[in-house]
């Protein structure tokens, strides 16, 4: 429903700067979280039952997040003209985007908090129903204001709907703990920010430097075949983001717990083949059907102004395909807490990602960045069959 509002109102070129401004705000909510996300989950998970400990880590990570998120305010407020060139270029004024976006991210990293929180402590259902309700918020919010505003609406829409999930998840959080007795400074303990550093990095690598990666590549393209070609990418980005939110939510909550529990090469193996015989399969034979309908989506979705997105299918599909392949690979990363190998993995990958693109750029067109993708994608599965082996075979 959002991306048909947006395909309307906004058309191509507005599609591109909502991409960079998506892309900016993952970086941006990576580092203000601080990427603990995971760890929190983790964490809170295994100290359900100890009051005392889930004091410590409450305080801990919540006072930590919200002097981050101050402080990256700060920064975003004061230096807003700048950070509206480097993200829309200079020939664009959404200065007040980045004032808007100062004032509403420490709302926003403490609601991640929130719901992190209620993760761990296995309440799912509570987690798919904040989801749920900031959804429903997110559209209401993009409907008022790209109705009104067009592409000033869209941008302003991204970045103040994720704060409005903090009444949400505050509501449910604080039916589970009584969070405001919980938060005090005398339960703040550095080791918990020592346990959470690994999966800090890790999360940092992936979620700062990839966005920021593709949101350079997303300044080239706009650059040497123009934004309304930009447009098209971001708009077959977001129509892979659909279908693959359906892997990442089952990799995140059910298979990563397995493997991080799994305590052998044997045990790990068992778990990566079922992934392949269950998932894999369904996926492609999913992508097949969505190859076929690719005109019907794109006109249901979007409008017959974004018909040439139709072109680009097929490499993303491939791409997806790889990608889902070594998913499953990569969440040992996590599990197992292998920080440097998956951050120089992640580091290289990106690098593969950025030059290909550039260079394909040039021949190709937007589809080089498709095709590098792929290639990329074949890249980084290769090296992790390789580095998985024992527990793959």
């Amino acid at each position: 429903m959002t991306s048909k509002l947006l395909a309307v109102f906004v058309g191509p070129g507005g599609m591109a700067l909502v991409g960079n401004l998506r892309n900016f705000m993952t970086s941006l909510e990576s580092i203000s979280t601080l990427g603990f996300q995971n760890g929190i989950v983790k964490y809170v998970a295994e100290t359900d039952n100890d009051s005392s400990q889930l004091q410590k880590i409450m305080a801990t990570v919540f006072i930590s997040l919200l002097l981050v998120a101050i402080g990256l305010s700060g920064i975003l407020f004061f230096f807003a003209t700048y950070w509206n060139n480097q993200i829309f270029g200079a020939h664009f004024d959404y200065s007040f985007v980045f004032k808007a976006l100062a004032l509403a991210l420490p709302w926003y990293a403490v609601s991640l908090f929130f719901v992190a929180v209620i993760n761990g402590l296995g309440r799912f259902r509570k987690v798919i129903w904040v989801t749920i309700l900031g959804n429903t918020i997110g559209l209401l919010v993009s409907f008022i204001f790209v109705w009104n505003y067009r592409t000033l609406g869209a941008l302003l829409a991204i970045v103040v709907s994720p704060a409005l999930l903090f009444l949400v998840s505050f509501y449910f959080v604080n039916k589970e703990i009584r969070f405001l007795n919980t938060i005090r400074v005398r339960y703040f303990d550095f080791k918990i920010l020592k346990n959470l550093s690994s999966y800090s990095l890790m999360a940092l690598v992936s979620s700062v430097f990839g966005p920021l990666v593709l949101l350079t590549i997303r300044k080239k393209v706009i650059a040497m075949v123009g934004i309304d070609q930009a447009g098209y990418w971001e708009t077959m980005t977001r129509i892979s983001s659909y279908y693959m939110l359906f892997v990442s939510t089952i990799l995140a909550v059910y298979f990563l717990p397995k493997l991080s529990g799994a305590k052998n090469n044997g045990e790990t193996k068992i778990i990566f083949w079922s992934y392949y015989k269950s998932i894999l399969p369904l996926f492609i034979v999913g992508l097949t059907f969505i190859y076929a309908l690719r005109f019907f989506i794109v006109e249901l979705l979007f409008t017959k102004e974004f018909l040439p997105v139709a072109s680009m299918f097929f490499w993303q599909l491939i791409g997806d395909v790889l990608k889902v392949a070594f998913l499953i690979l990569g969440y040992q990363f996590f599990a197992k807490k292998l920080t440097v190998a998956f951050i120089i993995s992640e580091l290289a990958s990106l690098a593969v990602l950025y030059f290909l693109s550039v260079y394909l750029i040039s021949f190709l067109g937007i589809q080089g960045v498709l095709i590098a993708q792929v290639l990329d994608n074949l890249v980084y599965l290769s090296v992790l069959v390789v580095y998985f082996r024992k527990s793959l075979f």
